[in-house]
């Protein structure tokens, strides 16, 4: 079954390159996600359909610098505005591609991310989505070669972007001082930091943790063909652990709203 990222690199090849600092990947997997619950959950789809639940994209939260959240679930206001007291489930995406460096900052925001909807509404199903570069080296396009092209922009549009994400070798040369270098080692110290934040057993919704966190190993250097190496040093089955979290977030989902339903089930 294809998984919303397989979209993001649909979108990627479509655009050219990918842009860590926009993380333009967020908007689709977080529709993906919503789109494949209600395929897959007859709860929440039965919530939806009647209204009492809606979902919403960059959501601004109270407190913690008004960060947004990427994807909210839950019931809306008279308004039609998200109420951040009845949040249902929450979705936070991001990606560690173009350098390893960067994923303590992204461990921070998922860590904080988290205080925020746990303090909002604690029977929040909270999930995390991180994308891990694994490539060695990776052409850093809005940091690097556009700055190089600022003020030539149809040039780049003309001359260099067609070029990107096609596999022309002769871009590490002409950009070389845009190529940011991972360590070989890199992407399992990611994905081990990342294991690192808390999460929580489906019962215990007044300990502060993730209900899932998603790794997903993702081969981006924005020269060649973007893709999802089913082989990945990782030893990451994407398409498995994707179908794992849609279960776990129905199942949490129901338990927390509709415990009647799984009571009839038993």
């Amino acid at each position: 079954m294809p998984t919303p990222f397989d979209q993001v690199i649909t979108k990627i090849i479509a655009k050219g390159f990918h842009n860590h600092r926009l993380e333009d990947h967020s908007d689709v997997v977080s529709e993906g996600i919503f789109h494949d619950l209600l395929e897959q959950c007859s709860t929440l789809k039965k919530d939806a359909e009647t209204g009492a639940i809606k979902h919403w994209q960059n959501v601004k939260t109270p407190g913690a610098r008004k960060r947004r959240i990427d994807l909210l679930i839950g019931e809306p206001k008279q308004d039609g505005k998200p109420n951040l007291a009845k949040i249902r489930v929450a979705v936070e995406n991001k990606s560690v591609v173009t350098a390893h460096r960067n994923r303590d900052a992204r461990f921070d925001d998922l860590n904080e991310a988290l205080q925020v909807i746990h303090k909002a509404k604690p029977e929040t199903v909270i999930v995390a989505t991180i994308l891990i570069g694994l490539a060695t080296r990776a052409l850093n396009i809005p940091d690097g070669v556009k700055k190089a092209y600022r003020g030539r922009e149809k040039e780049f549009e003309q001359h260099v972007l067609p070029r990107l994400s096609r596999g022309d070798q002769r871009l590490w040369d002409e950009f070389s001082h845009s190529v940011s270098t991972n360590r070989p080692g890199d992407p399992q110290k990611t994905a081990d930091k990342f294991r690192t934040l808390p999460t929580r057993p489906p019962a215990q919704t007044h300990v502060v943790g993730y209900d899932y966190i998603l790794l997903v190993p993702i081969l981006i250097d924005n020269v060649d063909p973007p893709s999802l190496p089913k082989s990945n040093a990782l030893q990451i089955d994407v398409e498995h652990d994707y179908q794992s979290m849609l279960s776990m977030i129905c199942t949490a989902y129901t338990a927390r709203w509709h415990p009647e339903v799984l009571a009839r089930t038993r």
